[in-house]
């Protein structure tokens, strides 16, 4: 009875409690490990092994579901205004991508991945990523499947995903019940994340040493810096062509309170009644705002095509694999459609880094490991991202809407 009582408690934590604190608990106690018991510490290296596994198993059907039911149940005919919200959507989450490439190369930062040398071809030139990208488009639709060819993936998600816009109600109900069925085994594959990163960093740290801890500080510090320099200069620049006057009250505003909200909910769609009640009292046009804001919790996603951009350089750079300015343009378009498609559970943009690193001849294996890191920084990095996408989707449509009303 009391040894029951005494665990209740922590079944529950580890069943019902938060995700950062446990992911958190999980990378103190992975350090810890390595530094006081670096033989044991290799011994743990299977945890993050499955891990990694049950990330690359489930991600390439998880960015085919997500893409084809959002493209198949896309309303018709919704409010005219909506196109300059998403124009504003769309712009904002590619010029995202553009500055996370130019601060990648202006700030170039690695990461410690694992035997890759000898499973690596990287692209020459930005003829040949074109290339492989066409080549990879037009491939069997099973076979990108099963080799976690992601360009293919991506566009059989787009054709059958525009073919059944005019499909029945009922079909599209079931794209969407397969999609919540696919997201609710990515929530499952995560919940393990803890176990995961502790294995991860105990058997990184015990066969690289301390130096893999300074790559996390660099990457996470280069990732910060863009969402930062987004929130606080390229967004208020964005408004200021929409509204014509001093954008920073508007801008302080969404995010002192949708994204300070949204920092601590590590979820967009868990901050649409906060943006929508947001909205009201801006007084925006109701019209735009109850389509809009649940839209830029699926589609606004500046902060997603930052980590993505962010962490694939990285790699890239990791790698020796030299970008040049076509091949990180066509990055930045990639990275913001990935984005676009980002899984709203927490880290879901993770899981698209593969589409990414795909452009860069980087194998599923290599490009698991970067998602492996990224949720070593995700303690910190998903919080900021999500409280740069939600206070964008406020501070867009209320630019969208002012504008409107100027007319």
């Amino acid at each position: 009875m009391s040894t029951s009582a005494n665990h209740g408690p922590v079944l529950r934590y580890i069943k019902h409690g938060s995700l950062v604190s446990q992911i958190a608990l999980g990378l103190v106690a992975g350090i810890a490990l390595a530094y006081f018991f670096p033989s044991a510490a290799q011994s743990v290296a299977l945890l993050g092994e499955l891990f990694v596994r049950g990330l690359k198993s489930v991600a390439p059907l998880l960015v085919f579901v997500l893409v084809l039911s959002s493209i198949a149940n896309h309303r018709k005919g919704t409010n005219s205004n909506m196109g300059r919200v998403v124009a504003l959507y769309l712009v904002g989450t590619f010029l995202a991508a553009l500055l996370a490439v130019v601060a990648s190369f202006l700030f170039p930062v690695t990461i410690q991945l694992k035997e890759v040398e000898q499973i690596l071809t990287p692209p020459e030139s930005i003829s040949e990523v074109l290339l492989t990208v066409l080549l990879n488009v037009i491939d069997n639709p099973v076979h990108a499947l099963l080799e976690a060819n992601y360009m293919g993936i991506l566009a059989w998600a787009i054709a059958l995903g525009i073919a059944l816009r005019s499909a029945g109600e009922m079909t599209k109900e079931v794209a969407r019940s397969l999609s919540d069925a696919v997201t609710f085994v990515v929530r499952l594959v995560i919940r393990l994340a803890p176990l995961g990163i502790f294995g991860l960093v105990a058997s990184t740290i015990a066969t690289t040493g301390f130096s893999a801890l300074k790559d996390y500080t660099l990457v996470l510090s280069l990732l910060l810096a863009c969402m930062v320099v987004v929130a606080l200069v390229i967004n208020p620049l964005i408004v200021w062509t929409q509204i014509r006057r001093n954008p920073y009250p508007l801008v302080f505003t969404c995010l002192r309170e949708s994204g300070v909200t949204a920092f601590f909910t590590r979820s967009s769609a868990a901050n649409i009644p906060v943006n929508m009640a947001l909205s009201k009292r801006l007084r925006l046009n109701e019209d735009i705002y109850s389509v809009s804001i649940p839209l830029g919790a699926t589609i606004n996603m500046g902060g997603a095509a930052i980590t993505i951009t962010v962490l694939t350089l990285a790699a890239a750079n990791s790698l020796n694999i030299t970008v040049d300015m076509g091949t990180a343009l066509l990055l930045s378009v990639v990275a913001a459609v990935a984005a676009c498609g980002a899984s709203g559970v927490a880290g879901g943009s993770l899981l698209l880094i593969p589409l990414a690193a795909s452009l860069f001849g980087m194998p599923n294996e290599i490009a698991m490991q970067v998602v492996g890191v990224g949720f070593v920084i995700g303690v910190v990095q998903d919080s900021a991202e999500t409280a740069l996408n939600s206070s964008t989707d406020v501070l867009f449509t209320a630019a969208a809407s002012i504008h409107e009303e100027q007319r």
